[in-house]
């Protein structure tokens, strides 16, 4: 601390207060995020998918009902679903690349025509002012609609890959969100800002596999139909997986790509059956992205030139040139140099983004909702002035034979002679004004067009405003602005071996492999990357200098942080489980980090402690339970085995009156005065001292009388030992969802009747307000009758995975992150349940306490 101390006194202010004495494992009871510049721990308030299934009673009967013709029946809807996603997503990118195209176009012509003219006139600020004028209008509209619905900012990669790993974002697949990245990103492009289409197109490609299954919205309320299948998070997870593959299959051509995608960076519960199903699915994006570019470009319907929004061009040698290779063994050493400066470059990038973002959380997103949309237009305007004046000033005026003699007519119509006289062309505008896309296939497939210090100075002003860029308010990608940044930097390596060293190189090689080493530095893909860019190049022999270069930008870049996805899933506090914990991490067991202080139902219980359960409560499952009275005594002088869970027991009864103490308070304001009198006869509890320490209150509620397990009754300070740790035997798992559809249905049945009397639900009616089930505030307390009691033996999960308090933490965390468990009870030898494990008990950061606390402990 007194490290610490020192050097925060330039900055005048001590991280030696006693609120940063705090533990991690305090700062994570408490909910708190650590001023430190490294310490953002995941929040609390994320909830967690389930992947598992919930074999209760409707869902066995559905089984039953089903035959082989059914089952085939389904199946194949499901295909059909999984190709007209990809046919959706290929429409939605054709749909955005042919607006992209037409007002950058437009803008081109227009802008391109005034600076000819003023060039002449020395009316350039004119045509500054009309290069504004078309920017800051498309950027504007972009950041508005970002303002609509503030998730369809960014790529949506981050928001993608945290869903697939398990955890709900709310907003990241809505209808509202996927109209305002679709529209938002064209604008954003259009307006000129160093942002690429990719990634919204891989989120696009996401909202429609969510969505279009369900064949509702709850957006539009009128789009509604009856279709009750699908609505289960494992059959949306799937759904999902295959959409975001198709928009990478859409974005970059590469159907093959984008399933190794969806695998490598997304999905985190993935099976056979899938794999096929997302393969068709991006095959499908690909081919119908193919088929309308083509005919809508070239006019050649069913011609199939076009396979990707981002197309690379063909690497070939020019003709009758023998000595041409496109790369030799000689080449890989410096592949291998390119891949650690573009891991160093890529970590650089990420760090300078990282602390932007961390400065905009604290500084633009705080204040008024406009403020982001001002920065949007600074960003627009700062980048619209610097490609102008760096055009006009820092191009190089380079000799324009030898393109004359060239038969690519698509290269020559992309040359740009702003402020240069006749038979010149300026460099640094061929680069500056054009698409991005265009930028690229310039820097991959034209020979000695460019001069270094140009590349230099473009590689130095994309990386800094693309890196600004990316966080702001507009939906926007960072495929497109990486690979330009490295394409450029691996030009300048080519035109010094070329001209210093005097190699026989070819130049669009290490432009490539310049682009795969920076974007792979920033990102942090491998396997996936890999395919894309030789799906994207249709060259095969580029493998293994891909890969290689692709290996070491990810090593070295991992030695100083993380990719850029990854960081801003941190930023946002997502409890993301990685792909396996630390080693050292079994030296904990599943009693170390489970929850010991239990919220439960019984199978019969009253409608009045549901309600205070619900309502007092934020958890979304619920143990159902007995209590185990007859052998009572047993357990606590009997079995030894039993008896090592005392320890567990202990933590987990003392917090249960204060839970007890809190229903009774929200009762209060339940319109049946019976319910009420219920709870004037728990015993008080002085209030809390002011000022007293939240930690230490919620540290003294463990040590509170156990309360009454029966709601018919008060607590009695005269229990003996054996009566406060009465063991709880485990019968199942019911979720909050559930709990409060069957409140809503009134199903339940009076104290003098059998519960066979009561009400049953379907499957269908269980799931038929999937995924927005109603919350129990909007329940009519006025309309039940408290007395009445819920049988939810019959919708309860009676087989839920389980672990025993004695296993080690990486077989915990393999059974929660394989299967896609929400929660994971812990269940002792003889069936009591002792705690329960979530997502947030196995996060890096939780588990790190932990095992601090266990070292403190020996």
């Amino acid at each position: 601390n007194m490290a610490c101390c020192g050097s925060c006194l330039c900055c005048q202010c001590c991280c030696c207060t006693e609120g940063e004495t705090r533990t991690p494992e305090e700062l994570t009871i408490l909910g708190e995020t650590r001023e430190d510049e490294d310490e953002i721990l995941p929040r609390k308030d994320y909830e967690s998918l389930d992947y598992d299934r919930c074999i209760n009673e409707p869902y066995v009967e559905v089984l039953e009902g089903l035959d082989r013709k059914k089952t085939k029946k389904y199946e194949a809807v499901k295909w059909m679903l999984v190709f007209a996603i990809g046919v959706s997503t290929g429409l939605i990118g054709v749909f955005v690349d042919f607006f992209v195209r037409l007002f950058t176009q437009l803008k081109f012509r227009l802008v391109g025509k005034s600076v000819e003219e003023c060039s002449e006139n020395g009316c350039l600020a004119l045509s500054l002012l009309e290069l504004l004028s078309f920017n800051m209008a498309f950027v504007f509209i972009a950041s508005v609609l970002v303002l609509i619905e503030p998730v369809a900012a960014g790529s949506g990669i981050p928001e993608i890959k945290s869903y697939l790993n398990g955890v709900k974002i709310p907003g990241i697949v809505r209808l509202r969100t996927f109209i305002c990245k679709a529209i938002g990103v064209l604008f954003a492009v259009a307006g000129g800002l160093f942002v690429g289409k990719e990634g919204p197109m891989i989120h696009s490609g996401a909202i429609i596999g969510a969505g279009l299954p369900q064949f509702q919205s709850i957006t539009f309320k009128k789009i509604r139909f009856h279709f009750p299948y699908f609505r289960s998070d494992r059959d949306k997870r799937d759904f999902v997986s295959a959409g975001a593959a198709a928009g990478v299959a859409a974005a970059f051509g590469a159907p093959i790509g984008g399933t190794l995608f969806s695998l490598e960076e997304g999905s985190s519960f993935w099976n056979q059956a899938l794999t096929w199903k997302v393969l068709f699915c991006s095959m499908s994006a690909t081919f119908t992205l193919n088929f309308f570019r083509s005919g809508i470009n070239y006019n050649k319907w069913g011609s199939f030139q076009l396979p990707g929004l981002l197309n690379f061009g063909e690497f070939k040698c020019p003709d009758g040139d023998k000595n041409c290779h496109l790369w030799t063994a000689v080449d890989l050493a410096f592949f291998v140099l390119m891949g650690v400066v573009g891991g160093l470059l890529g970590a650089m990038f990420n760090c300078i983004n990282k602390r932007l973002a961390k400065y905009r959380m604290r500084n633009v997103h705080p204040k008024a909702k406009f403020i982001r949309v001002l920065e949007s237009l600074l960003v627009c305007m700062l980048t619209t002035v610097v490609v102008f004046m760096a055009s006009m000033t820092l191009g190089e005026c380079r000799d324009l034979g030898f393109l004359l003699v060239s038969a690519n007519e698509d290269v020559n119509s992309t040359i740009r002679q702003f402020f240069c006289s006749n038979r010149t062309y300026n460099d640094m505008a061929t680069l500056f004004f054009n698409p991005q896309e265009t930028a690229i296939h310039q820097l991959f497939h034209q020979d000695a067009t460019f001069s270094p210090v140009t590349l230099l100075l473009f590689f130095v002003l994309y990386f800094l405003l693309s890196c600004w860029t990316y966080g702001v308010s507009v939906p926007s990608g960072l495929f497109v602005p990486s690979l330009l940044c490295g394409a450029s930097l691996g030009r300048l390596v080519a035109n010094i071996l070329k001209m210093n060293l005097g190699m026989h190189i070819y130049s669009g090689t290490f432009a490539l492999i310049g682009a795969a080493a920076f974007l792979g530095g920033v990102v942090r893909m491998t396997i996936s990357l890999t395919v894309i860019l030789i799906e994207s190049t249709n060259e095969i022999t580029y493998g293994l200098p891909i890969m290689i270069t692709l290996m070491v930008a990810k090593w070295t870049g991992d030695f100083f942080n993380k990719g850029i996805y990854d960081i801003h899933i941190h930023l946002k506090g997502v409890p993301l489980l990685e792909w396996e914990t630390e080693v050292e991490m079994d030296k904990l067991t599943a009693s170390d980090i489970m929850e010991p202080n239990l919220t439960y139902v019984y199978p019969h219980t009253r409608i009045q402690s549901l309600v205070s359960i619900l309502r007092t409560t934020v958890y979304h499952a619920f143990p159902v339970v007995t209590e185990n009275r007859e052998y009572e005594k047993e357990f606590m002088k009997g079995n030894i085995l039993v008896s090592n869970n005392i320890r567990f027991k202990k933590t987990s009864v003392l917090t249960r009156a204060g839970e007890q103490r809190r229903r009774c308070q929200s009762m209060k304001s339940y319109p049946s005065s019976e319910l009420r009198n219920v709870c004037d006869e728990q015993v008080g509890v002085e209030p809390a001292e002011e000022g007293q320490d939240i930690l230490q209150q919620m540290l003294e509620r463990r040590h509170m009388p156990y309360p009454n397990l029966y709601p018919d009754q008060s607590p009695s300070e005269e229990w003996s030992m054996e009566e406060r740790f009465r063991p709880l035997t485990f019968h199942g798992l019911i979720l909050r969802s559930q709990l409060v559809n069957l409140l809503i249905r009134g199903v339940c049945y009076a104290e003098n009747q059998s519960s066979a009397s009561q009400p049953r639900l379907s499957y269908a009616e269980m799931t038929e307000d999937y995924p927005r089930f109603p919350d129990i505030h909007d329940l009519d307390l006025a309309l039940l009758n408290p007395r009445m009691i819920v049988d939810v033996t019959a919708y309860m999960n009676p087989s839920p995975y389980t672990v025993s308090p004695n296993t080690h933490v990486s077989q915990v965390f393999n059974l929660f992150r394989t299967m896609g468990l929400r929660h994971l009870p812990v269940v002792n030898a003889v069936g009591e349940i002792v705690g329960i494990i979530t997502r947030h008990n196995l996060t890096h950061e939780f588990l790190m306490a932990k095992l601090r606390q266990h070292y403190i402990t020996i």
